[in-house]
């Protein structure tokens, strides 16, 4: 039957300022109880998180933590040792830096372009004095790659130097250039594949990004991609995954990023957290079903489109179920023709459990602050991420930013009161229980009847609250 509402874990949305927010209460409709929200606020606000997690009787905090805030959040996860963190901070470790990339891929023999990592920058200057050219350079920490601007085709030494001179990266970080069809985006949930599409370079360029000109399509993605893909999600016990794949000219396959921060249709968002209900709830809630190989058709609908389709849905395969078409039909997969449906026995849903050991110990692997350039005291202060100091990204990554609901106190009271059976003095109250508008909004968003559990809310007020709140939306 699965956990009862008193026994499920009390979830957290982890969020931050002025970083954009992955999961929101709508991705968890259906789960009966409150989700509290729980945002860090940057400079010297460890302590005072910490605090309000422990107030909130949070057990699992749900959310990506950014690279500038990577190595806090292991001190804050510390601190917290029976809050599970949902992706662990472990499987967070790729998400700080494209050296973290390369480090999880050489621990687990994971195929990637060849890898130079140099924090002593003479010895990298020797080396590219002397290698073979082409090699791509890169920036390892920071802001995401926001479609291939800190990614750069250098062709000698001079091209090379100069960058070097201009750009400051460190550690210099360089791999060599691997011709490529094109690469290639894999999501996986519970280690399965949910979603994948080619993204192709435009003709004579070499960057697949599509805000570079690059294409993108989603039909007959090869075997050798999913199941490497599978492999890389499985070494990172990720709840959630993707993965940049290079799909070389010579025909194999290398790890080109991977992280749990990425691009995400709101459908992926959504099945990412009917997956994490049904892990958390000992059945309680379904495991969601994910025909393989559903981007085909899907691909095929504008990104406006799947926006508003918000709660696509599959069951499982019968004759008279909508998803009879997965059924039906046959494709081609490694050397052999097979039926869709079988395929999802082969790529299965995993339920992933927590870690009770760190894989990845700061102490030994943040290289970043281990190995860090000397500088100046006046150039030391800590700046907080500005959304203008990047570009605004223009490929599909766009589709990770969504627009959700934002009401002032005002607005929320405005709107409760509009209500029959509610006045001011009982909208107050349904603010102060929830702490606040934004989490009034949440609670609308996520399950309205939790407007029943408010002192003084009969269930026929929160029905006419429901009713009110469909309306608006």
């Amino acid at each position: 039957m699965g956990l009862s509402n008193k026994k499920l874990p009390k979830l957290g949305f982890l969020y931050l300022d002025y970083v954009l927010r992955f999961f929101d209460y709508s991705n968890f409709k259906g789960w009966p109880n409150k989700i509290e929200t729980v945002t860090y606020h940057w400079k010297n606000d460890k302590d005072r998180f910490i605090k309000e997690v422990k107030r909130k009787k949070i057990d699992v905090l749900i959310g990506n933590i950014p690279a500038t805030a990577y190595e806090t959040f292991r001190e804050i996860a510390r601190e917290l040792p029976h809050v599970r963190f949902i992706p662990s901070m472990d499987t967070q470790f790729s998400n700080k830096s494209k050296e973290n990339v390369t480090r999880f891929a050489w621990k687990y023999d994971l195929p990637i372009p060849k890898t130079y990592i140099y924090y002593k920058h003479k010895n990298a200057d020797k080396f590219l004095k002397e290698c073979k050219y082409p090699k791509i350079i890169k920036k390892s920490y920071g802001p995401s790659n926001y479609g291939g601007y800190f990614v750069h085709k250098v062709d000698n030494y001079q091209e090379a130097r100069a960058l070097f001179d201009e750009k400051k990266y460190h550690p210099q970080y360089f791999q060599d250039f691997i011709p490529m069809e094109a690469d290639i985006r894999v999501m996986l949930i519970g280690h399965k594949p949910v979603c994948a599409f080619w993204r192709r370079a435009p003709e004579g360029e070499w960057l697949t990004n599509t805000s570079q000109g690059g294409s993108m399509d989603y039909m007959n993605v090869p075997k050798s991609v999913l199941d490497l893909a599978v492999k890389t999600s499985k070494a990172a016990k990720a709840e959630y995954w993707a993965c940049d794949i290079a799909y070389g000219r010579d025909g194999k396959v290398r790890i080109l990023e991977c992280a749990t921060a990425f691009a995400a249709f709101p459908y992926i968002r959504d099945w990412i957290g009917q997956y994490i209900m049904w892990s958390l709830s000992e059945g309680r809630f379904k495991k969601p079903h994910m025909p393989m190989f559903n981007w085909e058709e899907l691909g095929k609908l504008d990104s406006s489109i799947l926006r508003t389709l918000r709660h696509i849905t599959f069951g499982k395969y019968t004759p008279s179920y909508d998803s009879e078409y997965f059924g039906k039909k046959k494709k081609i997969y490694g050397n052999s023709e097979v039926y869709l449906h079988t395929l999802d026995e082969k790529y299965k849903v995993y339920d992933i459990k927590p870690r009770t050991e760190e894989e990845w110990p700061s102490e030994t692997f943040n290289y970043q602050d281990n190995l860090a350039l000397k500088v100046s005291k006046k150039s030391s202060k800590l700046k907080l991420p500005k959304k203008q100091d990047v570009p605004k990204p223009t490929d599909e990554s766009s589709e990770s930013v969504e627009v959700a609901i934002s009401m002032t106190e005002d607005e929320v009271l405005d709107f409760l009161t509009s209500v029959n059976g509610i006045g001011a003095a009982k909208a107050k109250n349904i603010v102060q229980h929830f702490g606040g508008a934004y989490e009034v909004v949440g609670a609308l968003s996520q399950n309205p009847m939790l407007i029943a559990d408010v002192k003084g809310i009969t269930e026929k007020i929160a029905k006419n609250i429901s009713q009110k709140w469909s309306e608006l939306n």
